[in-house]
């Protein structure tokens, strides 16, 4: 996954956005003004951090070295996750749904709405 390719699966969330409160060189996607993923997108090796669900964070961990607790972040909630290849995009890109999905359950119902947003028991 690119640096590019990362940041549009980032954006591609409802209501997502980049924003760099810490420094020009860290992206923070945002839902709700609330932090979903944080990357260094300039950074070799690439990683991005993401909240995770505790019990999944660690199983993940177990089963991928590129998965670690989250750095510098709540290390039972968040991994940061490198890019090297070896975790296939497209776990990669569940797993900045997933993290989203978690952000979004956390806001008031009124920010959900506006957001068209059902949680897993809601969708058909």
């Amino acid at each position: 996954m690119t640096p590019q390719e990362l940041k549009a699966a980032c954006l591609a969330m409802t209501g997502a956005r980049e924003e760099f409160p810490f420094d020009d060189a860290n992206s923070v996607f945002k839902v709700g003004g609330k932090i979903f993923a944080i990357s260094r997108l300039a950074a070799e090796p690439l990683r991005v951090s993401l909240k995770c669900d505790p019990e999944l964070a660690v199983q993940l961990r177990l089963s991928y070295s590129a998965i670690t607790p989250g750095y510098h972040l709540n290390k039972r909630h968040w991994n940061t996750v490198v890019l090297d290849g070896s975790v296939p995009d497209e776990m990669v890109v569940e797993l900045i749904e997933d993290s989203y999905d978690l952000v979004v359950a956390g806001l008031p119902k009124r920010e959900r709405e506006k957001l068209h947003w059902r949680s897993l028991g809601e969708r058909g």
